[in-house]
């Protein structure tokens, strides 16, 4: 569960909920406002840890949103809290999820786009904000490098990135795309997205069809 706001209060409120819930993970990217110092973030960190004392703390590296990236000696205070097992990590960079590993956390790889890329640079496995819209790609890809199989695992990765590319032409958000493709393989539902991100415009159906057919042909063609 990610528990960051820009106040330690209300993210300390929200971790000791998610505890409440029994997560197995809550998960934080550093103040996005501040740009605090190293001492600050870790702070910031540590504080939000400490509202949830029985559940395990993941570092959320996303520097060019965040405005803050993630350091080995930053990583190094963190591990010594004994609740912090690892980083998500979304900065693009494949080096960056070598180091972590290298210092001993447990990485996912954040870029979908990479998610091939950052197993072979030590990620554990990947989270990813188009898995949803086809899980049995990112689950062949996983297998491929576990069996590997890297050429074919290459090939469903430069497939996945055509897709992203395809959703992320539409003029809605690509999360409102992603939805409505959910909807015609017959998931439920769910609705929009949030202001303020941008919701559908009536020109992005024929991208979300095409982003569609090009899923399930490439879901007939690998898996």
């Amino acid at each position: 569960a990610h528990v960051a706001c820009n106040n330690t209060a209300d993210s300390r409120e929200l971790a000791a909920h998610a505890e409440s819930l029994g997560v197995d993970a809550v998960a934080s990217i550093p103040p996005i406002y501040f740009h605090l110092p190293p001492k600050g973030i870790a702070k910031y960190w540590n504080d939000i840890s400490d509202a949830a004392p029985n559940t395990d703390f993941v570092i959320y590296n996303i520097p060019q949103l965040a405005g803050v990236a993630l350091s080995v000696p930053l990583l190094q205070e963190m591990l010594k809290n004994p609740r912090v097992i690892g980083v998500k990590n979304s900065s693009m960079p494949v080096q960056d999820i070598q180091m972590w590993h290298d210092e001993g956390a447990l990485v996912f790889n954040g870029p979908d786009e990479q998610l091939l890329s950052g197993l072979a640079a030590g990620a554990a496995g990947g989270i990813g904000g188009t898995y949803a819209a086809m899980p049995e790609l990112y689950l062949e890809i996983f297998r491929c490098f576990r069996a590997g199989e890297l050429a074919k695992g290459w090939e469903v990765q430069n497939e996945c990135c055509r897709i992203i590319y395809k959703m992320c032409s539409a003029q809605g958000n690509m999360y409102a795309v992603i939805k409505e493709i959910l909807r015609l393989q017959g998931g439920p539902d769910i609705g929009g997205v949030r202001a303020p991100l941008l919701d559908l415009e009536p020109g992005d159906r024929e991208t979300i069809v095409q982003s569609h057919e090009m899923i399930q042909a490439a879901i007939t063609k690998y898996c």
